[in-house]
């Protein structure tokens, strides 16, 4: 069975999927959702199959992009054969099933839940400074969801303590208060999700699950990880919401 987590705050049907559950073996064990990755095609597709399914989906509706870090959001369309270069999507229809994969990155769900529009959006620092989840929130208020009701929850991503950078990133960002003192005065200590929820305030309601996906082996991939060991393989959860 896929294993997934949830939040009660969205109101709708989602889940922030773990790495357990699925048939990848090795590196990519076991539910390796990202159709990018050097895995065999076929454990992917099913790995998504299976996510699907543990969501009440038939997997044909569940709808993906390529995502590229950066701010582009579109309005999903059943059965893309080539999905569009973007890292949110948006939609108003029941029965589609919006997901993005992850792998150090925050995965956020939007919800709102009276007006029937929900969104999923793909936040590494890039997307985040570029504004990827404002956008993804204009673009639901387009179909007709009001910034008030918007609930927004991020999922499991790479924790300050575990995500060490450089000064060039904290310049990108720009905003000190997210930064921790790292190893030396070259090296400080970024908090993703806190900064993801910074760049939402206005909306009803953020949350955050408070998972570290590297310090989680077991349970999540993590590009960081995958890094800091030399490299080689790395799959991705995947994320996903429908109404």
């Amino acid at each position: 069975m896929a294993e997934f987590l949830t939040h009660p705050a969205l109101g709708a049907r989602h889940g922030f999927f773990t790495r357990r559950g699925g048939v990848s073996a090795g590196a990519y064990a076991a539910l390796n959702c990202g159709p990018r990755s050097a895995d065999d095609p076929a454990h992917v597709a099913e790995n998504r199959a299976r996510a699907a399914r543990a969501l009440g989906a038939a997997p044909e509706r569940l709808v993906g992009l390529r995502q590229v870090h950066g701010p582009v959001v579109v309005e999903a369309e059943p059965g893309w054969s080539d999905p569009p270069e973007a890292d949110a999507l948006v939609t108003n229809r029941p029965g589609l099933l919006l997901g993005i994969v992850t792998a150090d990155c925050a995965p956020v769900l939007f919800a709102d839940a009276e007006a029937g529009v929900i969104g999923a959006a793909h936040a590494g620092w890039r997307g985040a400074v570029a504004g990827v989840l404002e956008a993804t929130v204009a673009a639901m208020e387009r179909l007709g969801a009001r910034r008030g009701r918007i609930a927004a929850v991020i999922g499991p991503c790479i924790a300050q303590a575990s995500y060490e950078v450089r000064a060039d990133l904290r310049e990108a960002v720009g905003d000190g208060r997210f930064f921790a003192p790292g190893r030396d005065a070259a090296h400080f200590q970024f908090d993703l999700a806190a900064y993801c929820a910074h760049r939402l305030a206005g909306i009803g309601r953020v949350e955050a699950l408070g998972l570290d996906t590297l310090a989680e082996e077991a349970r999540f991939f993590s590009h960081r990880r995958r890094t800091l060991a030399g490299g080689g393989p790395l799959g991705h959860q995947l994320s996903a919401i429908m109404l």
